[in-house]
């Protein structure tokens, strides 16, 4: 528990002290620039019962994607092969024939990173109760700065990629030789497009999306936010790759497979707002 045994302010400069750690006012909305509560780290438990929550609540939007994909959701189907019950099955499978689970358009995705989120602030609200505002807001980091905008500029990028495609393959340098180093130019050129609108709207979308929900935490929550980028903001933007493979790549085996790991990233927004804490 915080004890607070001094109080002290210096009108000179109007800088407030709260034991020793500064606070600053701006406009009204607290900045604090210190950590001015100060708790334990949450148990491994604690950190097992948020994840646990952030995959329970994917596993809704995950069944409902699923089930529209043409899979069964029955458990005695899905083990129906005693040698590799999951070979064939939504998640796992990974060759584009017949049916198969694809993660190609935006909705796909902010949904099951919704239930996920979701999830993970419910398992966040049970194991720690006193920190619920951070949670809030982090809510809002997730799904705004690390899932919505970057997501919507991914696959409006890809969109305008798939448009232009022809267009900018003929333009891209080749050599016409058949030879190896030929090849291998060719193939590096054919792709730089591709690589460049992909990595521009991811670009784009990861900063648009950070100031966008610290804009809007502050307004809701009355406290400026200077959250930064972390690195594990960028764990959720692995989904967003595979959307603009999925989309350029319609029906590829690479792009099916790099969608198999979009759930796991997907945890990753959960588990950082359920363990989220003031600082």
């Amino acid at each position: 528990m915080c004890m607070i045994d001094k109080i002290s302010f210096a009108d000179n400069n109007k800088k407030y002290y709260l034991n020793n750690a500064p606070l600053s006012l701006n406009s009204g909305a607290s900045t604090f620039t210190h950590s001015y509560l100060e708790h334990s780290d949450l148990t491994p438990k604690q950190k097992a019962t948020v994840l646990a929550t952030s995959a329970l609540g994917m596993a809704l939007p995950l069944a409902f994607w699923c089930k529209k994909a043409g899979f069964s959701l029955n458990p005695a189907k899905i083990f129906k092969s005693p040698l590799d019950p999951f070979k064939n099955w939504a998640l796992f499978k990974y060759k584009p024939v017949d049916k198969v689970l694809e993660y190609d358009d935006a909705a796909k995705i902010i949904s099951i990173a919704t239930g996920s989120v979701a999830g993970g602030f419910a398992g966040g609200a049970i194991v720690d109760k006193e920190n619920i505002k951070a949670k809030k807001r982090e809510v809002l980091s997730q799904l705004l700065g690390d899932v919505i905008v970057p997501i919507t500029c991914v696959w409006m990028g890809a969109k305008v990629f798939k448009h232009y495609e022809n267009a900018l393959q003929k333009i891209m340098p080749k050599i016409n030789k058949d030879t190896k180093i030929a090849k291998v130019f060719n193939a590096i050129s054919a792709n730089i497009p591709n690589a460049v609108a992909t990595l521009g709207s991811l670009g784009i979308g990861i900063i648009a999306g950070n100031k966008v929900s610290n804009e809007i935490n502050e307004r809701l929550y009355h406290k400026k936010v200077e959250r930064g980028i972390k690195a594990s903001d960028f764990a959720p933007h692995v989904d967003d790759l595979c959307l603009s493979i999925s989309m350029v790549n319609s029906g590829s085996e690479f792009g099916t497979k790099l969608g198999r790991i979009i759930p796991l990233a997907l945890l990753v927004p959960g588990y950082e707002t359920g363990t989220a804490r003031e600082k």
